[in-house]
């Protein structure tokens, strides 16, 4: 795997802006860090931010291939997901999905992309304020039920009994996408009753909608369907 930079830029509610840049590996999920052009040294952001709010992101994190998938991570679990992009394709800054006081010990971690990689992430966001990432490799013409990144669960063993409010995906696949442009959830009858269309980070920058969503049962799928 080759290592990239991966970048990104929030704004604090002090009025500071926080850069961050990292080398690291892709398709590996590694700690984004501040970067030494602005700091003395490279640390996590709970760190550099203890006590303070993050309240917008300036620049999305970036790649030159894209990230697969990026969240602020507390004690290992998904605080808060953030929305990704390709080095150089952004089409204006956005909010951060909700503002939380930063804690030592927080980080933000991601994931590079490889040129090759077909990785299909699914950002979520429930109503009782729980955020997930859901993910999935397609292979030729065939279903792909996505799992959570962190605990391997489906969609509906990770959030059953609550709603999906706001969500957004990411793929390379286009129009070999035959789910909806994107995912569907279906409910334990294999039936659709939600989803969301995936953006390809390659030509616009992903944003978080809230059409589509759907109170979740237990065993509900994210799913996504290629023709090749």
């Amino acid at each position: 795997m080759a290592s990239v930079s991966v970048q990104a830029s929030f704004m604090l509610n002090t009025g500071e802006v926080v850069d961050m840049k990292t080398t690291m590996a892709e398709g590996t999920s590694t700690e984004l860090k501040t970067s030494t052009d602005y700091s003395v040294s490279a640390v996590s952001i709970g760190t550099y931010g203890e006590g303070k709010v993050l309240t917008s992101i300036l620049q999305l994190p970036q790649a030159p291939n894209g990230i697969g998938f990026a969240y602020v991570a507390r004690r290992g679990s998904i605080l808060c997901v953030l929305p990704v992009a390709v080095a150089g394709v952004e089409s204006k800054p956005c909010p951060m999905p909700f503002n939380f006081v930063l804690q030592a010990g927080d980080t933000i971690e991601v994931m590079a992309s490889t040129a090759a990689s077909r990785l299909f992430s699914y950002s979520v966001i429930t109503n009782t304020g729980v955020h997930a990432i859901f993910s999935g490799t397609p292979s030729g013409a065939a279903n792909t039920d996505l799992t959570h990144i962190l605990s391997g669960q489906s969609l509906g063993s990770s959030l059953t009994n609550q709603a999906i409010v706001a969500h957004w995906a990411t793929s390379v696949d286009g129009a070999k996408l035959d789910s909806g442009g994107g995912v569907y959830i279906l409910n334990d009858r294999g039936l659709p009753i939600g989803g969301t269309v995936a953006t390809v980070p390659q030509n616009l920058q992903p944003k978080a909608n809230a059409m589509g969503g759907a109170m979740i049962g237990l065993n509900f799928q994210a799913r996504v369907t290629t023709n090749a």
